[in-house]
């Protein structure tokens, strides 16, 4: 009989998630990378479709041999995210500006909206990033930093704080992620060769559907 997960056990899934969706959508895959996804234990069934089919299609490409695989992915990053134009169309852009503007423009209205959280937060990008705040990697990324801070709270026995950084998850997740990634998702599909993209595409559509109905259950368990 499975080991039944405690909240602590879900909270630390749900960052380790987050922490390797940003990465791949941050930069092409390198080898640090390439041999830490070799080494995972992809779930066979975690209850999401979506999520499901992604992790089949990127297990499948991991498991297949490929004469040079970090050129292949590379070759496939810029296909399907940078695209060989500006108009919109081009590729899967990975801002959420692009999919909530009516031209598929950057840094339009969503960039200052998820500053403003960002900065309600206590966090501001890094120097060295040059893109916008509204890029996928950094939405992810800032969803992994307030997990960590409700995961760190719910060790130190603060369960009012765990709720509020949870709380400030969903909110996030709702406004964001949730509303435009689905678009973003679609055109990854439209984009990629490679079962890869194609399997992160379904894979973060997948998870982030999940984890907004965990979050709806276990703060309604909290009122």
């Amino acid at each position: 009989m499975a080991e039944e997960l405690t909240l602590e056990d879900v909270l630390a899934s749900r960052v380790a998630t987050y922490r390797l969706l940003a990465r791949l959508f941050r930069v092409e895959v390198d080898e640090e990378c390439y041999d830490e996804l070799l080494s995972l234990r992809f779930p066979a069934a975690t209850g999401n479709h979506e999520a499901d089919a992604g992790y089949r299609a990127m297990r499948r490409y991991l498991s297949t041999p490929h004469p040079s695989p970090l050129t292949e992915l590379a070759v496939d990053y810029t296909r399907t995210f940078i695209g060989h134009g500006n108009n919109g169309y081009s590729a899967a852009y990975p801002f959420e500006s692009v999919y909530t503007s009516p031209k598929r423009l950057l840094m339009q209205g969503a960039r200052d909206e998820v500053l403003v959280a960002y900065r309600a937060a206590g966090l501001d990008k890094q120097p060295s990033w040059k893109d916008g705040e509204d890029h996928i990697a950094l939405e992810l990324e800032f969803m992994q930093v307030l997990g960590q801070r409700a995961l760190d709270a719910l060790r130190a026995g603060d369960e009012d704080e765990a709720a509020a950084q949870l709380t400030s998850q969903k909110a996030f997740l709702e406004d964001h992620l949730s509303a435009w990634f689905p678009l973003m998702a679609a055109d990854m599909r439209k984009f990629s060769k490679t079962d890869f993209y194609s399997g992160l595409a379904d894979l973060a559509l997948g998870f982030l559907e999940t984890d907004e109905e965990f979050l709806e259950d276990v703060l309604a368990e909290e009122e």
